[in-house]
């Protein structure tokens, strides 16, 4: 007869492979679109849609990703964000760039995440749930990042890597300033600070890893809307709790979504926000690293934000 003891340390042993079987063959291929709206425009204007795309991490033969990314064309976006970590493969560059393809048609800006540069490296995947995971490697691939750059480019998409522009979309003048991925020291929002251009309507502001300094910056020059990935969400959940690790200095409350930020932010809910608090977006993105390619209780994810005017917002 089998020992209690035994027994129960059997089923949790199946219990635990069942779970890793899951989130390394299912969940991780469960792609789903967010939807949200939120009140950022002046009074009168007309509604704009953004579609963010966040954290592809392609790798050659993920045609089912492939398809997907291609498909959210169908929902006509008036803007596409893709705040990075697009490769994770050094062959990826092709791969990536036809799945954009359609996106490419759209309006659109990028900027990059160190996974943009340097190809994702073995790590001991208990180091996942420390704040060790993030740091990069010793030795590093670097990746094809001016092929990926030329070819976001050549679709007309503005590259706001430690950039700024303008950018006419419908009726909208769009402020868009972004910094170069903060995760692995690249930001210089110092070389492109200020308040919103003239004759802008709005100002976005777009990075890869949403670190406190580069939040805090684009909130102190007005950013009514901040779009960052990075996270993965968290990528290993606990439901009815959320994400262990942010993989950077954000709090675990906004790993993902929506939610506000101001200077202190990281120490309050959203129920003490300012408000002229901004508004945040962290996309838990559509892929993971080769590496470590498993989720659990935090599907893969794209994002359409409907911007809509804010109640008492001029013009």
């Amino acid at each position: 007869m089998t020992h209690p003891l035994t027994r129960s340390a059997l089923a949790l042993t199946a219990t635990g492979a069942g779970a890793l079987a899951y989130a390394g063959v299912v969940e991780r291929q469960l792609y789903t679109l967010r939807r949200w709206t939120l009140p950022v425009l002046p009074e009168g204007a007309r509604p704009l849609r953004v579609l963010q795309v966040s954290d592809i991490h392609f790798v050659p033969g993920q045609e089912r990703k492939a398809r997907w990314i291609r498909d959210l064309a169908g929902l006509r976006p008036d803007l596409v964000v893709d705040t990075g970590d697009n490769l994770s493969h050094e062959r990826a560059v092709p791969g990536v760039l036809d799945a954009l393809r359609p996106l490419l048609d759209l309006p659109g800006a990028f900027v990059m995440g160190s996974n943009d540069y340097f190809a994702p490296a073995p790590k001991n995947p208990a180091r996942y749930l420390t704040p060790r995971y993030g740091e990069p490697p010793r030795t590093r691939v670097e990746l094809p990042t001016h092929e990926l750059r030329d070819g976001l480019l050549a679709g007309g998409w503005a590259d706001l890597d430690n950039a700024r522009t303008t950018l006419q979309v419908g009726d909208l003048a769009l402020d868009l300033v972004g910094v170069d991925d903060p995760h692995v020291g690249r930001d210089r929002y110092d070389d492109v600070a200020g308040p919103l251009a003239d004759g802008a309507d709005v100002l976005l502001g777009v990075a890869h890893a949403p670190y406190q300094r580069v939040l805090d910056a684009m909130h102190a020059d007005g950013a009514s809307l901040v779009l960052a990935g990075h996270t993965h969400g968290g990528q290993l959940c606990v439901p009815g709790y959320g994400a262990l690790v942010t993989n950077c200095d954000l709090d675990r409350r906004r790993a993902k979504g929506v939610s506000r930020w101001w200077p202190g932010a990281a120490d309050r809910p959203d129920a003490h926000a300012p408000r002229d608090a901004s508004w945040l977006h962290v996309s838990a993105g559509l892929g993971t690293s080769r590496f470590a390619p498993v989720r659990f209780a935090c599907r893969p994810e794209a994002s359409l934000l409907t911007l809509v005017p804010a109640v008492g917002r001029a013009a």
